[in-house]
C-alpha cells in the first residue's frame, strides 16, 4: 500500500488515500474524507510505482 495526497475537487482540502500497488489499473469511486462527496479515481502502477493518478468529481 502507498499513501498518496491529492486536492479534493469539491472542497479543495488536501486529502490522503491508500493505494494498492499490486493492482496495475484501477478505477473506482470513494467519498472524500472531508466533505463526503463522491470522487472518481483512475490510478495506474508499473512495477509497483505510481505512473498515473487522477481524481475528479463523480457524476
Amino acid at each position: 500500500m502507498e499513501e498518496h495526497f491529492f486536492q479534493c475537487p469539491y472542497c479543495w482540502e488536501e486529502v490522503s488515500i491508500l493505494l494498492d500497488t499490486s493492482v496495475t489499473n484501477q478505477i473506482y469511486i470513494e467519498d472524500c474524507e472531508v466533505c463526503c462527496n463522491p470522487l472518481e479515481f483512475a490510478v495506474k502502477f508499473e512495477n509497483e510505482q505510481l505512473t498515473s493518478f487522477s481524481v475528479q468529481q463523480s457524476q
